[in-house]
């Protein structure tokens, strides 16, 4: 199947990392390349660096980046600051993380991504380690609710994690359809009339178990950051709550100077911002792309500028 993958306000984003020709880029989420493709056109003299950890993603960039100053990494960009410093990179003048699960992604079904349709459980964006079925199979109640309430903000996840734990220990769970019948199973009536998708939010929630893609996002964040020389720009594209929360918090806090409590008259600190505000509230795409790209709908796009 084709590595397909719409990039996301595109536009937005080329403004917003202020590309250099000479520059040096990070696309730490390349995907089909869509978002890397167009950065790396706008090099002369400078290099992207065009980095995701799915193999399928891999495949599709180093063939769609091929002739252009870009260089493909495979690797998780919560690691990216060590994979770029082994390559001799002391700095980026702009990065670029677009998150979440692409579109080759949930509409390879095989992948395991999908609640729509019937594959087995898997759900990696790295094709390695514990799949979805190692989780929901292996974990226990208390564990499963915990992760559907804090990832999925699913209100009925001790029904779900007790349905869950119920079905398994008949024979364990091995397919996507299976999962999202159980979690439909476990709505009262009135939710499954008015929710087209119950499952939805439990397989978000234990998609980033999976891939601890909270943690990755973290660290990758504080890893990037540090990377970038003063005037480069980092831009975020988050596709729910959990993750724009995050990066709001961590993009606040940077362009913070004081931390004095607020109830002190005057700052005793002494801090400094290490960033400004490039966009006061998140970007989100207009209402054209998000006629033609339904999951254009729930992106938020923040950026800011390294002082």
């Amino acid at each position: 199947m084709e590595f397909s993958h719409i990039p996301i306000m595109l536009n937005e984003c080329l403004e917003g990392l202020a590309i250099r020709p000479d520059g040096l880029y990070l696309d730490g989420t390349a995907g089909g390349a869509g978002h890397s493709r167009e950065i790396a056109k706008r090099l002369e003299g400078g290099r992207l660096y065009a980095m995701d950890q799915d193999p399928d993603a891999i495949e599709a960039a180093t063939a769609r980046l091929s002739g252009l100053p870009a260089t493909v990494i495979q690797g998780n960009f919560r690691n990216a600051k060590a994979l770029l410093t082994q390559r001799g990179v002391d700095h980026l003048d702009g990065a670029l993380l677009d998150l979440g699960v692409s579109s080759h992604q949930l509409d390879d079904r095989e992948r395991g991504f999908s609640y729509l349709g019937d594959a087995p459980l898997d759900m990696r964006m790295s094709q390695s380690g514990p799949t979805a079925a190692d989780l929901v199979n292996s974990l226990d109640r208390d564990a499963l609710a915990r992760i559907l309430r804090e990832y999925g903000e699913e209100p009925y996840a001790w029904q779900v994690a007790g349905k869950i734990v119920t079905a398994r220990a008949k024979a364990p769970i091995a397919t996507t359809g299976q999962l999202a019948e159980i979690v439909a199973a476990a709505m009262p009536p009135a939710v499954r009339r008015k929710d087209k998708n119950p499952a939805r939010r439990s397989f978000q929630a234990i998609r980033i178990a999976v891939n601890g893609e909270l943690d990755a996002l973290s660290e990758g964040l504080d890893g990037i950051f540090d990377l970038l020389a003063p005037g480069g720009r980092f831009c975020i594209i988050t596709f729910h709550s959990l993750e724009d929360r995050l990066v709001k918090q961590r993009f606040r806090r940077w362009c913070t100077a004081c931390t004095c409590p607020p109830e002190f008259p005057v700052c005793v600190c002494g801090g400094v911002a290490k960033a400004k505000q490039i966009t006061h509230k998140p970007l989100q795409a207009d209402g054209r792309e998000q006629q033609e790209n339904r999951r254009s709908r729930s992106a938020k796009l923040r950026i800011i500028e390294k002082l």
